[in-house]
């Protein structure tokens, strides 16, 4: 069937001339069920490997209040598996054992504290007392080796005159505070010494001695300085004042200190183009060095890294769509996976003296949970059950997928959810998935989430496809690279190419193709929805990009979009910039389309999606197309209901147009929770 036949059959479903029976899907996930997913956010392990303290995210019942899920913290003895639930009042963040203490600390707000305060919990009495608090509150904090002293971070006060009328207006990316970095000696009555650097502080970290701290500060708390602006400084911890400057580029997401305190790791981007923190680069800490990537030819990236030794670099790497642990000297030689690929996705990674680690993990078939390797074993064993539901939920099959690009120049790779109880050789309708960045990719392990429909789009007799086109993270810098100063171009050819390997394969039925996706993935659905719309039978773009023009002079990451992504200033390429836009091809666009977006969005103006919308309704007006906004909702939604609402949008929305169930081609604009459930 064509899609222009596709289209007849939709009108004569809406004027009653033709039914359809509504496909049967087995059942699997449903909406409410995702709501309501537990998961383990945050691991550190004691130094004897007694105890693992874990925070785990309790979602709040969507249908009672819209708001954001707690962080409650846990700890699970390692001997017996044995979890205990430690603090479930509010919510916990940084949680760490405290050196020469044994004891757990964390920052949370009580009653009657100026915010965030740092608290200190036995983790065998479960006794709690706060430790120290700041007059304003605290954002992060590092201790020192001697578990005595910290440094902690905290918004600078302003002092702001107060208005003389009876209205004050916003004066627009003004009077944001710093982030200010302060140590101060916990079991003393001492004031906080500020750190004498000037901008906003982000990483802080303790040399082995004690004695210095290296740090990241930005110029300003603007986004794009924290982006592409940060540089490392080394502080004398008595003085406060600066003794050392690394000449380092790009983002970076880690500094960790050898364990003579000589040198430093960074994770860091390879230089200033570098989309990404994802490259080891190691620098010494008294000079004012160039940090060096020790293994630039790695196809992957590193994730998370962890001095065990002078000669040693523990490492959590995605390569492709798998993780890996294991080691690397600081050399850039002797790289050795201890933890090997196809099991678990590993997102985090906490290790003893004596070889145990704790992780954060997931896979297909459950959210992030904790799993605990033991000193001589290879491969990491489950500890917890958050959702113990989900073992009496039947699941899609989900498999890693590999074509060839159109061009040649890569294989693409990718993940498929299969329907619960597929047939083989039957052709389906597939929601395709376009992850955002596009410095990101999608790993095999849960892909379900409320913006994602992954196991609910299988129980409904979906396929769901998430290719990790080029310009993905986890294949190495040339593959992150080959996006740049291309956009819309080869990188979104890559998905419409995945999408006929699933057609060749028989897996996907040509004319019931979707595609969703937020941020750059929403651009994604949008070019898709207007360049390539007879291509895909329905689209949901959420918090996405039309016009890379008013894109550029409206987001608060120009500067990261113009060195990691495009390469070249809009006031150069003004037409180039334009037609790779979505809104130049609207005048064509054919594809029923729900667009999505937060109010309060700062790097994607919703702005962008009036534009899409305003130039499809004009432009195209027999065209089904939507908007939908959420109230004090920012880049992606943070809150209960707001996320189970663009949930059941989104399912709907596909439902109607791919699987032609719907009594009209436009649904109505209230949801039911009855569709949750």
């Amino acid at each position: 069937m064509t899609r222009h036949a596709s289209r007849l059959l939709l009108m004569l479903v809406a004027v009653g001339l033709w039914s359809l029976p509504m496909p049967s899907a087995a059942q699997g996930l449903t909406p409410m069920q995702e709501a309501m997913l537990q998961s383990v956010s945050n691991t550190t392990v004691d130094a004897e490997g007694d105890f693992i303290a874990f925070t785990r995210t309790q979602p709040v019942d969507p249908r009672e209040e819209n708001a954001s899920p707690a962080s409650h913290l846990f700890a699970l003895d390692t001997d017996t598996g044995e979890e205990e639930a430690l603090y479930t009042e509010g919510s916990v963040g940084n949680i760490t054992f405290r050196p020469e203490h044994g004891t757990l600390t964390f920052l949370t707000a009580r009653d009657g504290d100026n915010g965030r305060a740092l608290y200190e919990m036995d983790p065998e009495t479960g006794e709690m007392t706060q430790l120290y608090a700041f007059d304003r509150s605290m954002i992060s904090y590092a201790w020192a080796p001697d578990g005595d002293r910290i440094v902690f971070s905290s918004p600078e006060e302003l002092d702001i005159s107060e208005a003389e009328l009876p209205y004050e207006p916003n004066l627009y990316e003004e009077n944001r505070p710093n982030r200010l970095a302060y140590t101060v000696d916990v079991t003393a009555e001492a004031e906080a010494q500020r750190l004498n650097v000037e901008g906003t502080v982000y990483l802080m970290n303790w040399s082995p001695s004690g004695d210095r701290l290296a740090i990241t500060v930005a110029p300003s708390p603007e986004v794009d300085d924290f982006y592409m602006a940060q540089s490392v400084v080394i502080v004398d911890a008595g003085s406060g004042n600066v003794t050392a400057d690394i000449d380092n580029e790009g983002k970076i997401g880690q500094i960790e200190w050898s364990p003579s305190g000589d040198r430093l790791a960074l994770r860091a981007g390879h230089d200033l183009h570098d989309p990404t923190d994802g490259r080891i680069m190691v620098v010494g800490a008294a000079d004012s060095a160039t940090p060096e990537n020790i293994f630039p030819e790695f196809e992957g990236k590193f994730e998370q890294i962890a001095w065990t030794g002078d000669d040693t670099i523990h490492f959590l790497a995605s390569e492709s769509v798998e993780t890996s642990f294991g080691t690397i000297a600081p050399n850039g030689t002797n790289f050795t996976r201890r933890v090997e690929l196809g099991g678990p996705i590993m997102t985090s990674f906490a290790p003893t003296a004596n070889g145990e680690v704790a992780f954060t993990a997931h896979t297909p078939s459950h959210p992030p949970e904790v799993y605990w390797l033991g000193t001589d074993a290879d491969t990491p064993e489950r500890m917890t059950t958050s959702n113990p539901e989900l073992a009496d939920i039947e699941m899609g099959e989900q498999r890693v997928v590999s074509y060839t690009a159109a061009d040649g120049q890569f294989t693409i790779d990718g993940l498929l959810i299969l329907p619960v109880d597929y047939e083989a050789g039957t052709q389906v309708p597939v929601i395709t998935v376009v992850h955002g960045g596009p410095e990101a990719h999608y790993s095999n392990g849960w892909l379900t989430r409320y913006s994602d429909p992954g196991q609910m789009g299988a129980a409904q007799g979906f396929a769901v496809f998430y290719p990790n086109y080029r310009g993905s993270t986890g294949r190495g810098i040339d593959f992150t690279y080959s996006s740049q100063g291309d956009l819309a171009g080869r990188e979104f050819d890559d998905i419409v190419d995945g999408v006929d390997f699933l057609i060749d394969e028989g897996i996907a039925d040509p004319d019931r193709v979707g595609v969703t996706g937020g941020s750059y993935g929403g651009y994604a659905t949008a070019w898709m929805s207007t360049y390539y719309t007879e291509r895909f039978a329905a689209g949901v773009m959420n918090v996405g990009i039309s016009n890379n023009i008013s894109k550029w002079g409206t987001s608060d990451i120009p500067e990261e979009l113009f060195l990691v992504h495009a390469r070249s200033r809009i006031w150069n390429s003004w037409m180039d910039m334009l037609k790779r836009s979505p809104v130049y091809h609207a005048g064509q666009a054919n594809t029923p389309l729900l667009i999505a977006h937060g109010e309060e969005d700062t790097r994607v103006h919703p702005a962008q999606s009036m534009e899409l919308y305003r130039h499809i309704k004009v432009r195209r007006p027999d065209v089904p197309l939507r908007m939908v906004t959420y109230p004090n909702e920012g880049h992606g939604y943070g809150r209960s209901t707001a996320q189970l609402d663009y949930t059941l949008r989104m399912m709907r929305w596909f439902d109607t147009y791919l699987n032609g169930s719907a009594t009209t081609p436009l649904p109505e604009g209230a949801v039911s929770v009855e569709d949750a459930e």
